[in-house]
């Protein structure tokens, strides 16, 4: 069977370490994709920001290296089209894991909102 969920994770992140064994407990087959080295493109982005329901914005890891040393001052000016083509560039600036499914999107680990979603699934 192939899978139709896509988890976008890090492996030195230890939320992602937790959503996955999560997923794995709740038998939910899914692809793990490697978010450094394969960051969502401006195309998925554009895609995927309205499905989750939250603002871009809400996609950076504001706890990470990469929003540091940007600094909170150029994210607060950047247009909504330069914060995707940030979050295109440099895949630890997104807040993770981030889980695709047909339906929906997720953004970051949330045990209630992911069961809400997979509870369906069986």
């Amino acid at each position: 069977m192939s899978t139709d969920v896509l988890v976008l994770s890090y492996s030195g992140c230890s939320t992602c370490k937790k959503a996955l064994k999560w997923l794995e407990a709740k038998g939910v087959a899914h692809t793990v994709r490697p978010i450094v080295d394969t960051p969502p493109t401006v195309a998925e982005l554009e895609q995927w920001i309205p499905r989750s329901g939250v603002s871009v914005r809400k996609w950076l890891n504001t706890s990470g290296q990469s929003y540091r040393a940007m600094g909170k001052a150029k994210v607060d000016v950047a247009s909504e089209a330069e914060l995707r083509a940030w979050l295109a560039a440099d895949g630890k600036l997104v807040k993770r894991p981030v889980v695709v499914t047909p339906t929906t999107v997720l953004v970051g680990f949330q045990p209630e909102a992911w069961e809400r979603v997979f509870a369906s699934r069986g």
